[in-house]
Formats: structure tokens, C-alpha cells, sequence
């Protein structure tokens, strides 16, 4: 198992300190439009943190119920009175604190020590602590900040005037989505023992696959809503019902029951909608490659209608510049993907199921509930 180190607690606080910025700048943003007149702009932007706020606190509270099964029942309805009122997420970043500031710098455990060392036990409780954290920020970044990215860039090519808040809004959104990213792969190679470690390459190549492809796609969402409000939640909603019956298809078993189950399929389809997502752990090279071709045509074809529809977006802003955002963004998020597989992605896997593709899991604080989870939540 690898370590939980002090410069692993100096990230956590970090990141719980964005976390508190991040609801601080979308309660913000979103008295401004409010103030502005803008109420749907306002509406929007409270409507997206309410959703991620609601499925992860159902999340993890569920999680919770799962790991203290057969403890104290006054605990858990105090965890659940914390839930309701949207607090959830502290909890858990209290045990990580907790765990973490003594794994990192009360514990000494020697390299010949058991499992069962008290050392390996903290270690492990910490590493697990985090990694339930990162999985709950990895459905706020497809929920609330994703979204707002692409709320945000819709509205400055609608309106073409700038504010600070908006640019501070995309900053923290671009923020959340590369910490939640590369904050959860290294969670997972903590987690899993025939994980190796990710390396500083290794991080750089695989967040910028994410966040270029991403970039481009939520670019060419934009400018296909521009064009047509319509169209564009036509579209949406297409490649979620896509994303979600594939989900069914799959026979997903993350969840003890079948509501849960239904709610992580429905996410699972939202995600899709943004970036690629392994479900089952197999390989994946024919589905991410159909995935993205699918996604190249539909960007080109969005891109080759405003070429000819020439729509008022053209005299606004210089269709120019972001039709080449669009396309270097896509073309070298491809050249990352290829380059991180090909060369970077790890060559050592867990194998619950025999897996042969990346793995992506959270932990929970019992080794059976963690396994378990991450047999049947996988990323890549």
C-alpha cells in the first residue's frame, strides 16, 4: 500500500479550501446576475449547485449507512440530520483531516510491517477517507462545475460584455475540474495495491486529455446553443438517454439498491455527456475510440453549419479565433489520450474481475464496502 504523506494532507487542505471558494463564488456570480436582472442566469447557476449538492450528500450518506452498518443508530441520524442540511461533505473532510494528519505526521510504520500494523490500519483509513471525498467531488464536477463552464462561456459569446465575476467563475471551474480529475487518480493508485504511482508526466498527460477534450466540447455546445436554444437541449438530452441506456446495458451493480442504482446510472449518463466513462473495467479502446469520433463529427458538423448560417455570433466575436480554440483543443486532447495510453497509462492492474483497463474506485472505511466499490465504480 502506498503512503499517506504530509504533502498529501497540504493537498487536502488545499482542496477543501477551494471547495469553501468555489460555493462562495457561485453564491456570488449568482447575486450578480440577479442583481443585473439576469434572473435565468442566476436561476441556472443555483439550480446546478443544488442538484451536485443533493446527489452527493445522497451519496454520502448512503455510503456512510453502508460502512457503519450494524453500529450505534444515534450516529448515524445525527450524520443524516448533517446530510439534510447539506453538510455532508465536511464530515467526511473531518475524518480525512483526522486520519490524515496522523497517518502523515504521527505515524512511523517500518517497510516490514503487517496489515494488521496499527500504522498500515491509519494509513489506510486516511487513504480511504480521501479517496470517498474525491469520488463525490468527481460528481460535482459533472453536475455543478462542468456546466456552469459551459453556462458561462455561453453567455460571454451571447452577450460578448465581460465581468470579473465571470472570469472568476471560469477560472474556479476550470480549477475544480483539473484538481477533481488529477486529485482522484492519484486517490486511486493510493487505494489500490497493483496500482503504479502517478507520476508527475503521467498527471500532466492525463489532465490535459481531460481538459482539452472537454474544453472543445463544451466550446462546440456553446456555439450550437447560440445558434438554437432548442437544438441544443434536443442535443443534450439525445447523449444523456444515450449515455444512460448504454449505462443499462452494462448491468451496473455499484449500488446495494436498485433506487441508488437508477440514480448512479442517471449520473453515469450525465457524465457522458462531457467525457468518456469505463463502467465495467474492460477494454475500452473500441468505445473511447467510437466516443470521441463521435465526437470530432459532431464538433466539425457544428462548426461547417455556422460556416455557411453565418449567425449574428459572426459580428460579435471572431468566429475565427474560437472555431480554432475548438479544433486545437480537440486535436491535441486526442494527441494527449493517445500519447498517455499508448506510453503512460499503468501497466498494473487490479483484477477483481479481471480487468484489463484502467480502474477507478472510491474506498470506503471497511476493506469488504471498498473492494467492492471499486469492482463496480470504474473511470478512465
Amino acid at each position: 500500500m502506498m503512503k499517506f504523506t504530509k504533502q498529501n494532507f497540504f493537498f487536502l487542505v488545499g482542496g477543501m479550501i477551494i471547495y469553501v471558494v468555489d460555493i462562495g463564488v457561485d453564491f456570488w456570480v449568482a447575486s450578480r446576475y440577479f442583481c443585473q436582472g439576469q434572473y435565468s442566469w442566476s436561476i441556472l447557476i443555483l439550480c446546478f449547485r443544488a442538484l451536485s449538492s443533493v446527489v452527493t450528500q445522497i451519496f454520502s450518506y448512503e455510503w456512510f449507512k453502508n460502512d457503519w452498518e450494524g453500529t450505534d443508530t444515534g450516529k448515524l441520524k445525527l450524520v443524516f440530520l448533517v446530510h439534510l442540511f447539506h453538510c455532508g461533505i465536511f464530515i467526511r473532510y473531518w475524518f480525512a483531516l483526522k486520519y490524515g494528519c496522523q497517518a502523515a505526521f504521527k505515524q512511523t510504520s517500518s517497510r516490514g510491517a503487517s496489515k494488521a500494523d496499527p500504522s498500515n490500519f491509519i494509513q489506510k483509513q486516511a487513504i480511504d477517507a480521501v479517496t470517498d471525498i474525491n469520488m463525490l467531488r468527481l460528481f460535482k464536477t459533472f453536475l455543478e462545475t462542468t456546466p456552469q463552464l459551459f453556462l458561462q462561456i455561453y453567455i460571454l459569446m451571447e452577450h460578448g460584455e465581460t465581468h470579473f465575476y465571470q472570469y472568476a467563475a471560469i477560472i474556479m471551474s476550470f480549477c475544480g475540474i483539473s484538481l477533481s480529475m488529477v486529485d482522484y487518480q492519484i486517490s486511486l493508485r493510493k487505494s489500490l495495491p497493483d496500482k503504479d504511482e502517478f507520476r508527475v508526466l503521467s498527471k500532466f498527460m492525463y489532465l490535459f486529455y481531460k481538459l482539452l477534450t472537454i474544453t472543445s466540447w463544451i466550446l462546440s455546445i456553446s456555439l450550437i446553443t447560440l445558434l438554437s436554444v432548442r437544438i441544443s437541449v434536443i442535443l443534450l438530452i439525445f447523449l444523456w438517454i444515450c449515455g444512460f441506456v448504454w449505462t443499462l446495458k452494462q448491468h451496473t451493480t455499484f449500488c446495494k439498491s436498485k433506487k441508488m442504482e437508477y440514480l448512479y446510472r442517471t449520473v453515469v449518463g450525465i457524465i457522458l455527456i462531457f467525457s468518456f466513462f469505463n463502467i465495467k473495467g474492460r477494454r475500452t479502446k473500441v468505445w473511447i475510440s467510437i466516443y470521441y469520433a463521435t465526437h470530432t463529427v459532431v464538433t466539425l458538423s457544428i462548426l461547417f453549419i455556422y460556416m455557411f448560417w453565418k449567425p449574428s455570433f459572426n459580428k460579435e466575436i471572431c468566429f475565427t479565433i474560437v472555431s480554432i480554440l475548438t479544433i486545437s483543443s480537440l486535436v491535441l486532447g486526442i494527441i494527449f489520450l493517445v500519447v498517455y495510453y499508448s506510453h503512460l497509462h499503468p501497466t498494473t492492474y487490479f483484477r477483481p474481475q479481471a480487468c484489463s483497463d484502467e480502474v477507478d474506485g472510491v474506498a470506503g472505511q471497511k476493506e469488504t464496502v471498498k473492494t467492492d466499490r471499486f469492482q463496480n465504480f470504474l473511470m478512465q
